[in-house]
């Protein structure tokens, strides 16, 4: 049974901060790609950050120097560490998993709200 549970969403004024998990269970997480995800209502699904099985970063233009994407494959865990919180970074931030072996299998955490006040 595969697993990706998201936890530490809440309501933050603009400025703060926020760090996010992601805890993985039945998927060989050292093989995985892990990426965060973020949609608005009304919205598409955007990519925001993925940290490959690498260790190799990539973020989304306007997160840029202020969010930061790590994992501890100790624990299984993808972290998002969010800075300077803007109110359009208000969204469900969801977690992905995509395997990098053959069947380069992929899934979704149910996902958890960020909202950013002015």
């Amino acid at each position: 049974q595969v697993q990706l549970v998201e936890s530490g969403g809440g309501l933050v004024q603009a400025g703060g901060s926020l760090r996010l998990s992601c805890a993985a269970s039945g998927i060989i997480f050292r093989l995985n790609d892990m990426s965060w995800y973020r949609q608005a209502p009304g919205k598409q699904r955007d990519l925001v950050a993925t940290v490959t099985s690498g260790g190799n970063t990539n973020y989304a233009d306007a997160v840029k120097g202020r969010f930061t994407i790590s994992r501890d494959n100790t624990k299984n865990t993808v972290y998002l560490q969010m800075n300077s919180l803007k109110p359009e970074d208000t969204a469900v931030y969801y977690c992905k998993s995509a395997q990098t072996i053959f069947p380069r299998r992929s899934y979704w955490g149910q996902g958890t709200q960020v909202t950013v006040t002015p």
